[in-house]
């Protein structure tokens, strides 16, 4: 639920909990925003020509400085190729308290806007909103600011202490506060606030940085700004980037491997500046699991919150942004929602909270879908189906891309700086000082890993969707799923499936699991079964996927000591679409030393050493 904000009749947000302004009266917040923040981090001067910038908010509130310092790169020329934002916040406010604190403000509004969109399903945890067409990254630490900042996998330029006051909200400001924001600075990171109280200053002073009080933005009379300079050798703290070595300079990468995996860590290393050639086997892209006719994204939900309900959440999310800057709703994807059905010993498991993420279905759910109305089920709003082939595609259009198909590669040496890619024959398909291996089970041949890969190959069957079908008017999920309203080249189809056979690499067609498919359909959604079966005879496709051990993604350095300059993306099971591009961009910002998208307990699940 969103925490509560009243107006006050000059137009001021209130808070009830703190009993405090969440700014000052109407005019002076967004001069505060300005001359405290933005003039006392140095900016925009401070981040010109930069790659990226980050900036680190002790509370969010209400956005304002959010939307100053994003305006404020949008106006200047040589602003960042990317901006971090990333704040703490223990309650957040609606998306409509947030619009209505900036309304009238003509340059405000539109950004206001586009955050609103995304603004909801904040439950505790790291949330990343991406704005502006990729280019500004938001992270909404969603919690106890001190827990929220020790969690945080993220490198401060910028630093801006903006809670309420220390009188009304102490915690926020206290000793053991600053010294979990420490762990996020740099020699050299800037801070600004608005309070000169002594406690804070002293605060300042022990965690290394060296303050200064300057004339304040009224109707304050002094503000303090400070830089990061403590007289000890700060050490690095972030687990999952300590030992990943320093951040290197875009040059040449090879990506191996042409499936989703591969393509969504191609166009994340484009993006920042690498040249990337894109090897595959097959003679074109996403010519193995991810050639399925279509496909679903959806975020899992379990009353325990875990590390797979937590990271199908972040995924859902990041797949969500993608597919909207990529490709074309309702020919390429669809975020229509999905229908989760609970069926048999999961009825009595309990289900989480209802929020924006999921709630249960409701009658005219069940009833579009011909299910009795006592029916287990939960709605998941963020969810959809998608052409994984037509997204692999889009992926791979980015000009510092290139494709080569029918490029087997045997095996990867080390010479000098480079890693060289040879075939069977010993000849060099291509070398670089980077490469990231994403194809899938060879990974466990091509790299030696210590977490070991399951081969799980899965059937489809789809068809025609007849016009006369009542059928559900999104997808529905459960044992296996049914996708109603797909697209494909020869039009309007259905999908449903898959299988689910455990070390079997094979890829071709079977009518055992064709039938199983068309029998799990009728236990699933016996309506649609029912309309289907005097139809034309369903089509069948096959593909191979690879798991790991604890079925979570493999995402990150293969040995940075023994090997460095080369990376692995793979084991996403049956959760490519949701896990893909999530991981992708994890293990590029890992890469880069960016922050990163989600806190580093759950970083570290997904890294390639773990137990």
């Amino acid at each position: 639920m969103a925490e509560p904000v009243e107006w006050l009749a000059d137009g001021t947000p209130y808070s009830p909990r703190f009993a405090d302004r969440y700014r000052s009266e109407a005019g002076a917040g967004l001069h505060q925003a300005r001359g405290v923040f933005l003039q006392g981090c140095g900016l925009p001067g401070a981040w010109a020509h930069q790659p990226v910038w980050t900036v680190l908010e002790t509370g969010f509130g209400l956005g304002l400085n959010f939307l100053v310092t994003w305006a404020a790169w949008r106006a200047d020329p040589a602003r960042p190729q990317q901006l971090h934002f990333v704040s703490v916040e223990a309650f957040p406010a609606s998306a409509d308290d947030l619009l209505r604190n900036v309304a009238g403000q003509a340059e405000l509004l539109p950004l206001a806007q586009e955050l609103a969109e995304q603004y909801w399903g904040l439950r505790p945890g790291v949330h990343r909103l991406r704005l502006d067409a990729g280019r500004v990254q938001l992270t909404l630490a969603i919690g106890d600011a001190r827990a929220m900042l020790r969690a945080l996998v993220c490198t401060a330029d910028a630093v801006y202490l903006d809670g309420f006051s220390p009188a009304r909200n102490p915690d926020i400001w206290d000793l053991p506060t600053l010294k979990a924001l420490v762990r996020c600075c740099r020699r050299g990171t800037q801070l600004a606030t608005w309070t000169i109280a002594r406690s804070v200053r002293d605060a300042l002073t022990q965690c290394g940085f060296r303050h200064e009080r300057v004339a304040g933005v009224p109707p304050k009379r002094d503000r303090l700004q400070a830089v990061y300079n403590p007289p000890w050798t700060p050490k690095r703290r972030d687990p999952a980037l300590q030992d990943t070595g320093p951040a290197p300079t875009p040059s040449r990468a090879v990506v191996l491997g042409g499936g989703l995996a591969g393509a969504t860590v191609a166009l994340q290393l484009a993006r920042r500046g690498w040249q990337v050639q894109v090897l595959d086997a097959a003679p074109h892209p996403a010519a193995g699991a991810s050639g399925l006719p279509a496909g679903l994204f959806t975020p899992n939900d379990s009353v325990d919150d875990t590390v797979l309900s937590q990271l199908s959440r972040s995924g859902a999310r990041c797949t969500l942004a993608l597919l909207r800057q990529l490709l074309v709703e309702g020919e390429d994807y669809a975020a229509c929602g999905v229908l989760a059905r609970q069926l048999g010993e999961e009825r009595a498991a309990g289900s989480a909270p209802a929020d924006g993420w999921s709630r249960p279905a409701d009658a005219q759910q069940l009833q579009a879908a011909a299910l009795p109305l006592d029916s287990a089920a939960r709605w998941h709003g963020m969810g959809g189906w998608v052409r994984p082939a037509r997204l692999v595609a889009a992926l791979l259009r980015h000009p510092g891309i290139t494709w080569r198909g029918n490029a087997a590669v045997a095996t990867l040496a080390a010479i000098d700086n480079d890693w060289a890619l040879r075939d069977a024959q010993g000849a060099t398909l291509a070398s670089a000082p980077l490469v990231v291996v994403a194809a899938g089970i060879a990974c466990q041949k091509l790299l030696g890993l210590g977490m070991p890969l399951q081969a799980i190959r899965g059937q489809l069957s789809f068809g025609p969707r007849p016009p006369q079908a009542l059928l559900p008017p999104w997808p529905v999920n459960g044992h296996g799923h049914f996708i109603p309203h797909a697209q494909h080249d020869g039009g309007p189809i259905w999908v449903t499936g898959a299988s689910f056979v455990r070390d079997d690499a094979a890829d071709d067609i079977r009518p055992a699991e064709q039938g199983f498919n068309l029998q799990r359909l009728g236990q699933l959604l016996p309506d649609a079964a029912r309309q289907l079966k005097g139809g034309p005879a369903p089509q069948a496709w096959a593909g191979v996927r690879c798991a790991s051990r604890d079925r979570l993604p493999l995402a990150g350095p293969v040995d940075p000591i023994e090997r460095p300059g080369l990376w692995v993306h793979t084991a996403m099971g049956a959760r490519g679409l949701t896990f893909a591009l999530l991981t992708a961009e994890l293990l590029v910002a890992r890469l880069h030393h960016e922050p990163l998208s989600l806190p580093w307990r759950l970083a570290a699940a997904l890294d390639p050493r773990r137990g």
